[in-house]
């Protein structure tokens, strides 16, 4: 059992939804994201999501962009991220990691080498949204023997014919992705989004988290009640963005956290 599979099994048996929450590892300097990411299991997340900052990021809407781009300037990197998660890891040994990015960077570096390391640091799952299930021997087969959850995303357009395909290897959860497009482009709605939570929940018994779209504690309390959890991504790097203090982001995090376990 992952850690990401304990946390939802712990969260069944107190009848609550998961919070996820996603940073951008390096944003604005590694210094910083760390403090924060150290802060998230207290201001209520569950799982942590920590983003790779990339140079050509096509599922990230302007906001995630624009974090990475701030990383890479910074001098962020694949293995400082990697670092950042051991370092996370030295105080909390139960909050599930979860690396969201792209494939170029793990590719350059080499599967066998960064499965190994991603495992040593504590990494818990991946999400590589540039990888098609049809590529699943590259990274995603590897890192499941390596006990590494391949966390697959479904979409409003991953029609019935499509979903099996989807799911066949994914596992730890299924990231819905609650509307088409970019992140932070536009309102998830929980009209739209339960019927489909419902579709993929009728296929697989993996939960299901909505994420996308998702920006302040009633959404988040009204998408976790249509689902097994939510993720918020880009509403928290705007805090960040706007350069407040730490505290005052885990307060706005602890809100969010708190809408999403009230469903």
């Amino acid at each position: 059992m992952t850690r990401i599979d304990a946390k939802f099994a712990a969260l069944k048996k107190q009848g609550k939804k998961a919070f996820v929450s996603y940073i951008m590892a390096g944003d604005p300097d590694l210094e910083t994201s760390l403090e924060v990411m150290k802060g998230l299991p207290g201001a209520g997340v569950d799982i942590i999501e920590l983003g790779v900052p990339f140079t050509d990021p096509m599922a990230d809407g302007p906001t995630i962009q624009l974090a990475g781009q701030r990383a890479l300037d910074g001098g962020q990197t694949l293995q400082k991220t990697l670092d950042m998660a051991a370092e996370f890891r030295k105080n909390d040994d139960t909050t599930p990691i979860v690396l969201m990015g792209y494939y170029n960077p793990i590719y350059s570096r080499g599967v066998d080498r960064f499965l190994t390391d991603a495992k040593a640091a504590g990494i818990d799952g991946l999400i590589v949204v540039d990888l098609p299930p049809e590529e699943d021997s590259e990274l995603c087969l590897p890192a499941q023997a390596a006990g590494i959850n391949f966390i697959r995303l479904a979409t409003p357009t991953t029609d019935d014919a499509r979903l099996p395909k989807v799911l066949q290897n994914t596992s730890g959860f299924v990231y819905y992705v609650s509307v088409t497009g970019i992140t932070g482009a536009q309102a998830a709605q929980a009209g739209e989004v339960g019927p489909e939570v419902a579709r993929i929940k009728a296929k697989t018994d993996l939960p299901v988290i909505v994420g996308f779209g998702i920006t302040t504690p009633e959404a988040a309390q009204t998408i976790a009640s249509v689902a097994d959890g939510c993720v918020v991504g880009s509403a928290i790097v705007k805090e960040i963005s706007a350069g407040k203090p730490t505290a005052e982001i885990l307060s706005f995090v602890a809100s969010l956290a708190k809408g999403a376990h009230s469903a």
